[in-house]
């Protein structure tokens, strides 16, 4: 089985993999579509990051391919909706970098507050500037947070710990940590944070929903941190409001459009600005959390081809069938429509298969099921599943 990882993912992800059998090709870079399609012939998983996009023309030119491994957070980066109709399971890393971006946003507060990056571009050009001007203390000031998840909340939290008042907004109904309150909306906060830091998802709605009406609306002399999605914000009005003076400082992890690859020239309006902090999509690439990534998303990859799980899939009916230990297992990705149950039951029954165990679950057009047996399941069985206009795929394991 050919394992495809691009774009650095941590080493211990191929050392995983490749203790479970699988042959690893490791890139540095990531990959065009042309490069995608011409790579995947034969690649049973492939593990990514965000800077490569699976559309569906590389999905339609990938006929071995599994499984997608995003080792990040986000999964904007994959046609989800057309994974799931060819069958193949998305897995990421929900949390295992959130402490790392938190840790980024909280030194960006407090450097941005006591005006550092200009502090420390001066004495790199020999510059003795000894002042206090502009320069504050985040104790007592308040920031805010967009976008309450696993992020949001946790930074919510350490930002507390430091004598920081938070509100947030959050368009899903999120229960507030510690004293944090919520506000009713982006407008709301905008008018009372004196630092803004954004933490949505990537999802097509919120493209460009951070511009000019929104800089406009934030309080004189705030701070802008983007730690989310690049797409998210419009940086030539950021820039405007920086010239101006009314956004004393912003700090920005991610953008619009990224380089491909190390060494690449970064393009941006940002460039050159006092008192903005610019950082290469960095905020969960530490050793800590890049190797609980590797860990974690190559785990799930190898259990999903190797016994058949998908929980915490981000586009498959998410199941989460025990260790296989022993026996034989028939994992069945199907039409969700009446009867589909019943008729893998009844299959198995007229052959004489002993079921020991079965587990289940539906999402959207899809049905995902996983049934254990004492006896390996019959080759005319699985003909007659196969046949079948509800199935998707099938695939039998043995412990």
């Amino acid at each position: 089985m050919k394992v495809l990882l691009l774009e650095n993912i941590h080493p211990l992800a191929v050392e995983n993999l490749e203790r479970a059998g699988y042959e690893v090709d490791l890139r540095s870079a990531s990959m065009s579509e042309d490069e995608l399609i011409a790579a995947l012939p034969g690649v049973t998983l492939l593990g990514i990051r965000s800077n490569t996009h699976i559309t569906p023309r590389v999905l339609d030119n990938a006929a071995d391919l599994q499984a997608i491994g995003c080792f990040c957070i986000g999964t904007n980066q994959v046609d989800l909706e057309y994974a799931a109709e060819k069958g193949i399971a998305v897995f990421n890393a929900p949390y295992s970098n959130t402490r790392s971006v938190v840790e980024l946003v909280i030194a960006e507060i407090i450097s941005l507050a006591r005006r550092l990056p200009d502090k420390t571009q001066k004495m790199h050009a020999g510059v003795w500037d000894k002042s206090a001007k502009g320069s504050h203390e985040v104790r007592g000031r308040t920031l805010g947070i967009v976008g309450y998840g696993n992020i949001g909340t946790q930074l919510s939290n350490i930002a507390e710990a430091l004598g920081l008042y938070v509100i947030f907004y959050d368009i899903a109904d999120r229960l507030a940590h510690g004293n944090a309150r919520r506000m009713l909306s982006l407008d709301d906060l905008l008018a009372e944070a004196d630092v803004v830091s954004l933490h949505v998802d990537g999802r097509p709605g919120n493209a460009g929903i951070f511009g000019a009406e929104q800089f406009a609306k934030m309080k004189p002399r705030s701070i802008f941190i983007n730690a989310s999605r690049g797409m998210v914000v419009d940086t030539e009005s950021l820039r405007e409001n920086i010239l101006s003076g009314h956004i004393a400082g912003a700090a920005l992890d991610v953008f619009p459009i990224e380089p491909k690859a190390q060494g690449d020239e970064f393009e941006s309006p940002l460039r050159g600005l006092d008192n903005v902090i610019l950082t290469p999509h960095v905020g969960g690439s530490t050793m800590e959390a890049q190797e609980e990534i590797g860990y974690f998303v190559s785990n799930k990859l190898r259990a999903f081809q190797k016994e058949g799980s998908t929980a915490l899939s981000v586009d498959l009916p998410a199941v989460q069938p025990p260790p296989l230990t022993e026996g034989h297992r028939l994992a069945y990705l199907h039409v969700n429509v009446p009867g589909v149950l019943a008729e893998v039951n009844n299959v198995l029954a007229a052959e004489g298969a002993n079921v020991v165990g079965q587990y289940l679950a539906t999402k959207g057009e899809k049905g995902y099921v996983v049934t254990d047996s004492t006896e390996p399941i019959s080759e005319n069985a699985l003909g007659k599943l196969q046949a079948s206009p509800h199935t998707i795929w099938l695939r039998s394991y043995s412990a």
